[in-house]
């Protein structure tokens, strides 16, 4: 290896499955809460059959255990007998929630923070640094170039692949699900190294992105680094190329901004997450959590986008395009080592489907030593990456943020469907394998909610979701169908009434709206309007334990990682803000040299 540094010791596999022991204790009893689709609250009985409390008590207890863990920091809650008594949760007979306050408890006992098995980000790159320096370039601004999420997420991540690669002696990286390539290319440019950026649909946007921008690049070039001879006057036909590159590529970035969190997920967004999303967005803008230049570029304090380019996104003879004026020899000598550059460090994304069983010789020629990477890898792509990881000699270490945990498959969920693939995501390790366990859908789904971003606002909004719960009910009363699966999607948003709503919905899902008076529609609103509290709380609810599920997920990545006898090191280590950026946890690896 190319240092020498200790890296930080993490918990082994036995304790590990002595924490996931006690989760399941918990979530056995708890994963019908997450598990309950909001569609059905109504028709269901959703509250009836799974809490035993008035809806009134629960929210405000879940108020008063927010308040208390503010006071209350994160290890105590390990201290705490009570979070295992679980009679004192659920009722032993009904399996009803009976005590909030320890359900909140519970949940918070259980994150992936207090459970002690995250390694610390800092603590890591002083590790792999050692007594060096890293390289940095502090005049790159990436929220110059994307919004300040992703901004956010690449410089984090960027710097933990350059370090871990540093520490390993490796140059070639590998990024799965690369998307629009922000990760791949920034790893290329700002740290020399040569990254293929590997994706199933999305590298002609990504080349697009590049040959639009390239269009435009001397402009930028010089504005952003004269030469010592002075700066040229701008002329009227580069102000005129300015603005044109300046709305290309705010089109581009305006188009591609959720690139890396795919795919679209109409079927996750329009029910239950897709209303909380929506509004954690508008609490966040309130906050200024995200700024006005989020989804816009900004060009008044000009910067080289070379930095920040794909290097080869530029012509080698671009220099021959420069205005009749010589060159200076200090931009000569630049030019020289660009093109050296080149030749090395470049970014290139490739199109692929990526299974557990693919051949990385096939897609990448020059494959060597390499690390394999992904941020924000989709459904049974992130398990995949692991699953490369630990087959394939050539890959030396693995970095992988994973989201989208409902469209992960399970192994236990249906054991009687064809998959078309012989591996699912979930479960990995062994010990979740011999348990036979399973999440369910729903409960996946709750587990992409983000308990963060909730607890800076002001709450969760219902209104939506209690609209489309009586819609279900209209549904199966009125016309007989008593499991409607179809999606009516951002209906709400367009709708100027409840009366309205019910009617357009009717009109997507196929059903005649027409044999429905409005009177008939309002009496469905009145009857339910008084129960618009249970589906408040039990939403709460569902926010609350999310992290749990998360947890399970992530440490059942872990474990599987673990479980192999040719890794030297692994852990889970929270790259992001979670406010910021929900799915905030990588699973880290680096493999026994031989």
């Amino acid at each position: 290896m190319a240092a020498s540094g200790q890296l930080p010791v993490t918990q082994d596999l036995s304790t590990l499955h002595a924490k996931l022991q006690k989760l399941l204790r918990f979530l056995r009893e708890a994963l019908p809460i997450s598990n309950a689709h909001t569609v059905d609250f109504y028709t269901e009985s959703v509250w009836e059959k799974l809490v035993d409390l008035p809806p009134e008590t629960v929210l405000s207890a879940l108020r008063t255990s927010a308040a208390a863990s503010e006071a209350c920091p994160l290890e105590e809650a390990g201290r705490m007998s009570d979070v295992t008594d679980f009679p004192k949760i659920f009722c032993e007979t009904s399996q009803k929630l009976v005590n909030v306050e320890a359900f909140a408890l519970a949940a918070k006992y259980y994150s992936v923070q207090n459970l002690g098995i995250c390694t610390s980000f800092d603590q890591l790159l002083v590790a792999l640094h050692g007594n060096q320096k890293q390289k940095t370039d502090e005049n790159v601004k990436l929220d110059e170039f994307m919004n300040l999420k992703k901004s956010h997420e690449v410089q984090a991540m960027s710097e933990l692949i350059s370090s871990i690669a540093e520490y390993c002696g490796i140059k070639q990286i590998i990024d799965l699900g690369s998307g629009k390539g922000y990760l791949s290319s920034f790893l290329s440019l700002k740290y020399g190294l040569k990254v293929y950026g590997i994706d199933s649909s999305n590298t002609r946007g990504a080349e697009e992105r590049n040959r639009k921008l390239k269009k435009h690049w001397e402009v930028y070039g010089r504005r952003s680094k004269p030469d010592v001879s002075g700066l040229a006057l701008q002329t009227t036909k580069e102000r005129k190329v300015q603005d044109e590159t300046k709305a290309d590529i705010e089109g581009i970035c305006n188009s591609s901004t959720a690139s890396q969190e795919k795919p679209p997920a109409s079927d996750f967004l329009s029910e239950f997450s897709g209303s909380v999303i929506s509004d954690i967005r508008r609490q966040m803008e309130n906050l200024k959590v995200y700024s006005h230049r989020e989804e816009n570029l900004c060009f008044e304090n000009a910067f080289s986008l070379r930095d920040l380019l794909p290097v080869n996104a530029i012509e080698p003879n671009s220099s021959s395009q420069i205005p009749k004026r010589k060159m200076s020899e200090a931009s000569k000598e630049r030019r020289k080592i660009t093109l050296k550059s080149n030749e090395s460090n470049i970014y290139s994304p490739l199109t692929s489907i990526i299974t557990a069983d693919s051949e990385l010789h096939d897609i990448i020629k020059d494959l060597e030593d390499c690390l394999m990477v992904g941020l924000h890898t989709c459904g049974d792509l992130a398990p995949n990456t692991l699953r490369i990881f630990t087959s394939k000699s050539e890959v030396k270490g693995v970095c992988s943020v994973g989201c989208c945990y409902h469209l992960l498959s399970e192994e236990f969920e249906n054991p009687h469907k064809e998959y078309t693939q012989e591996r699912r995501g979930f479960p990995m390790c062994h010990y979740l394998k011999e348990e036979r366990w399973c999440c369910g859908r729903n409960a996946r789904m709750s587990a992409c909610l983000a308990l963060e971003r909730v607890a800076v606002g002001q709450g969760l909004p219902t209104e939506s979701l209690f609209y489309r719960a009586i819609l279900q009910d209209i549904i199966k009363e009125c016309y007989g169908i008593t499991k409607c699966d179809q999606h009516v999607g951002k209906i709400y948003s367009k709708s100027s009434s409840f009366p309205d709503y019910v009617r357009k919905s009717l009109k997507k899902l196929g059903l005649d709206e027409s044999k429905l008076p409005e009177k008939i529609i309002m009496d469905y609103y009145e009857k339910y309007k008084p129960r618009m509290n249970e589906l408040e709380a039990f939403n709460m609810l569902k926010v609350v334990l999310a992290p749990c599920i998360e947890t399970l997920i992530l440490l059942d990545r872990l474990c599987y990682l673990k479980e192999q006898d040719d890794i030297m090191w692994s852990a889970l280590v929270r790259l992001f803000d979670p406010v910021k950026s929900p799915r905030c946890y990588a699973i880290i690896a680096l493999k026994k040299q031989q």
